[in-house]
């Protein structure tokens, strides 16, 4: 009998900042893998493990197979034994497009359009409702073995008609059942007439028109002045027959006389009148650029289809109903209620239909259980993809994979905690236990100390981050790493670790300033008053889908954005605010091409550094020659990326350093320039730490190298690629700008700050905020992290739970008189937990 294995084993790991590392995995377990943002743990999970898992088994498909699916390229570690087949579930998953709703992403929405062409209800020709029978489910069995389309019909039977009955591929919004109008995306675009006019008080002559403030659209105006419109009175005085021309003028050409700015006139003959609509239209069926797509972007808002209503699909199609309801309100209907639609439709129908009906419903169980089980119930199937939060999309790319019942399967997970409210932790960790009791193996790279404490093994990576990372330096079960000095995370399993933190004072603010709003049906939210002292930190806490986004994000942005012309939803707004700063998680830059040096001013003090050297100047190189994302000083042969794709058939493309420049990304001969001994490319290989030192005469440099540095990212090389930064590394790079003024009027909006980030890292994040704070700034964070809600001064909650049973203010006010009162609150009721385990008294 063949010996069980027990582990996965991983000798001589040196992926990205991995230090030649040996370390076992244990198979058939909850193995968690902590430690600081950047320390080498995404390296070992996703780079060697997932990496290894996925490639091993590609390659034990044929060779034609290989060709047509994406590989991962062999891990650059020495060896790996025993290890699994490997599912990853990525930290970020793509956001869908507006084709993708819940329904289809989770594929319930397939089952729903099975239930309602084999369970439904049609309606005849001539109107006569027929109830659901097993003739329709013969029907399509008739056509399944037939050619003929006409065997899709039933008869009426109150007045013989033959008609044909819907498929479930019929029912498809993104296909056969698409609207005619909307093509299957519930939504038209049309121009905002709001957007036509910018001020009513301007003159044309001072840009009231903003359509005619297009390329190419100056000259209407003279046009317009032409036929008697008055361009230097107030849009607003104009007359009737004046606004109608502006608005709505026959698209003509007539001959003008136009003005030059050197005093010039030209007489044209042939010039073409486009009115403040046609201007948007003739623009955006030539427009290319996406900047040029933005600026047209403003001027369309998106409305909820005239002919579908926001259902997606025919309008006839809408006919037939499952239990009184047609399609369009099951999907409106919440994944929570779904299974209650479920037990009432079973009732309805007879009992020569209850076995094919139950074998359906019980496919659609199957779907829902782990949506439920990881706290989902709130969204609804006709909720739009893109809407969704990263943990939202995470979690149900997560059920699907559960739902599969798979074993002797390595899933490696990476973040699977975010969006999650501590409660529904609970029902995370329900799940991983069900994984695991299906005879697969699970590799979670987390923070979260409760998921971490669940875990049955623990592996720790550090000691630091970047090139201070890439250790072992813990591992074992979680009372074994509370007791081990070596652990990071121990203190804070343990409840041993200092989580209170010294805060900053407001900057001498006006007493009593705060900021109140009204927000009234909006989404899930009826009529809530929120209101928070400014120039103070404030977290918004809740359960995902309890509307913090609907609040925060498109009501009070918006509202501080444009508060001339608040949103429909917000009913009122007082305020002292006058700018906001939205701050995500997304990646810094598009490409490879964006740096750590690129993204702050550094490179372009860098670029002028060297082009000022005698030697460059002798050689005539200018500013152009020291950018790799330049002619000028690229490369020539990789462009400026450092490194070259080989296409190797039916294998994993590989990636090479460029022989040319050895991943140097500049010229050899700009290479050869030194400063003071380093070359552009010395300096860009260079921590921020490290240059520290040697830009201490530089004062515009050293100020952006100390910032990097009070923020926490002074790892990070200054050559370091922008997008493959974390999400908390990200966030607090976009705050570099902002730290070295004056803030006192302006609000900081953080949307799950937190993300990517070790408990101590959350610390080190604190100390950003305190330093906006010293400048003035107000900082509200949408969290779910306890040790920001400790340290907050003041939480706003909302619930009690998400979606139809969110939307309500459950508590508003200073965290500790909040802790101090009896709550229905349950994020309140954790956040207690949390104090007394740290053994806080305040």
């Amino acid at each position: 009998m063949p010996q069980k294995l027990e582990q996965i084993e991983v000798r001589g790991g040196r992926v990205h900042n991995l230090k030649n590392i040996d370390v076992d995995i244990p198979l058939n377990q909850f193995v968690a893998i902590s430690g600081p943002s950047g320390s080498g743990k995404s390296s070992l999970a996703m780079g060697i493990l997932y990496a290894e898992g996925s490639r091993r088994y590609l390659e034990a498909l044929s060779t034609y197979t290989r060709r047509r699916i994406g590989q991962s390229s062999r891990a650059d570690v020495r060896e790996v034994k025993h290890i699994p087949s490997a599912i990853a579930l990525r930290q970020r998953p793509g956001v869908p497009s507006e084709r993708s709703t819940v329904g289809s992403m989770s594929e319930i929405f397939n089952v729903v359009r099975l239930v309602f062409s084999r369970l439904g209800s049609p309606v005849c020709p001539n109107g006569h409702r027929v109830a659901p029978s097993i003739s329709i489910a013969q029907a399509f069995d008739k056509a399944s073995s037939s050619d003929d389309e006409d065997s899709w019909t039933i008869d009426c039977p109150t007045c013989g008609v033959s008609f044909k009955i819907p498929t479930a591929a019929d029912f498809a919004f993104n296909g056969n059942g698409a609207c005619l109008t909307c093509h299957g995306t519930g939504k038209v675009r049309q121009i905002d007439d709001d957007a036509i006019i910018k001020d009513e008080n301007m003159t044309i002559d001072e840009g009231a028109v903003a359509p005619w403030r297009l390329p190419g659209r100056a000259f209407m105006a003279t046009i317009a002045r032409s036929r008697g419109v008055r361009t230097d009175v107030p849009f607003k005085d104009l007359t009737d027959k004046e606004k109608d021309f502006v608005l709505h003028g026959e698209k003509k050409r007539y001959a003008v006389d136009l003005h030059t700015s050197t005093g010039r006139v030209y007489n044209n003959n042939n010039s073409l009148y486009e009115n403040a609509y046609d201007a948007i239209r003739d623009s955006l069926a030539t427009v290319k650029s996406e900047g040029a797509i933005k600026r047209l972007n403003k001027f369309f808002i998106f409305k909820t289809c005239p002919t579908c209503h926001g259902s997606r699909i025919k309008p006839e199609l809408l006919q037939q109903t499952v239990n009184g309801k047609n399609i369009a309100e099951v999907a409106n209907l919440t994944l929570g209620s779904l299974l209650d639609w479920r037990d009432e439709s079973l009732k309805t129908l007879p009992e020569n239909m209850q076995k094919m009906a139950r074998a359906i419903f019980s496919e659609l169980t199957n779907n829902l259980r782990p949506l439920l089980q990881l706290g989902l119930d709130y969204l609804s199937l006709s909720r739009s993809g893109n809407t969704l939060s990263t943990g939202e999309r995470q979690r149900i790319q997560l059920a699907k994979t559960l739902r599969t019942e798979t074993t002797g399967v390595l899933y490696v997970l990476d973040e699977p905690s975010i969006g999650l409210h501590p409660d529904n932790v609970k029902g995370l960790i329900s799940v991983f236990r069900e994984l695991i009791a299906q005879g697969n193996s699970l590799v979670v790279v987390d923070h979260n100390v409760d998921l971490i404490g669940a875990a049955d093994w623990i592996i720790e990576v550090g000691p630091g981050s970047g090139v201070k990372g890439g250790n072992i330096i813990a591992k074992g079960t979680p009372a074994q790493l509370k007791a081990d000095a070596r652990s990071l995370i121990g203190p804070y399993l343990s409840g041993q670790a200092d989580i209170l933190l010294e805060k900053t004072a407001p900057v001498a603010p006006k007493k009593g300033e705060e900021t109140a709003m009204e927000v009234a049906d909006f989404y899930n939210i009826k009529d809530v008053k929120v209101k928070f002292p400014e120039h103070e930190i404030t977290t918004v806490t809740g359960f995902s889908g309890a509307g913090k986004s609907s609040l925060i994000l498109n009501s009070l942005v918006v509202a501080l954005e444009n508060q001339k012309k608040l949103p429909k939803q917000v009913k009122s707004l007082q305020t002292n605010l006058k700018h906001v700063v939205s701050v995500d998680a997304k990646p810094v830059g598009k490409n490879t091409r964006s740096s750590v040096a690129t993204y702050t001013t550094i490179m372009d003090h860098l670029r002028h550094l060297f082009s000022d050297l005698p030697e460059a100047k002798e050689k005539g190189y200018g500013l152009a020659n020291f950018s790799y994302n330049n002619k000028a000083g690229a490369c020539p042969n990789c462009g400026g990326l450092g490194m070259v794709g080989l296409d190797v058939q039916y294998l994993a493309d590989i990636e090479e350093l460029c022989p040319v420049c050895q991943g140097n990304r500049f010229k050899p001969e700009i290479a050869a320039i030194k400063w003071h001994g380093y070359s552009i490319v010395d300096v860009l290989n260079l921590s921020v730490e490290e240059a520290l030192p040697v830009f201490s005469d530089e004062p515009k440099i050293e100020r952006e190298l100390k910032l990097l540095q009070e923020i926490g990212l002074d790892y990070l090389q200054l050559g370091q690629s922008t997008p493959s930064l974390s999400g908390g590394e990200a966030q607090r790079l976009k705050l570099v700008k902002h730290l070295n003024k004056s803030q006192k009027q302006t609000l900081f909006v953080f949307d799950e700050p937190t993300i990517g980030l070790h408990p101590t890292d959350v610390a080190t994040l604190f100390k950003v905020f305190n330093k906006l704070k010293a400048k003035g700034a107000t900082i509200l964070i949408i969290t779910h992290d306890l040790d920001l809600m400790t340290n907050a001064d003041y939480l706003i909650d909302l619930g009690p739970r998400g979606g139809s049973a969110g939307g309500q203010l459950m508590a508003e006010g200073q965290v500790f008189d909040l802790l101090k009162e009896k709550t229905n609150s349950l994020t309140l009721q954790y956040l207690k937990e949390h104090v007394d385990k740290f053994h806080i008294v305040d």
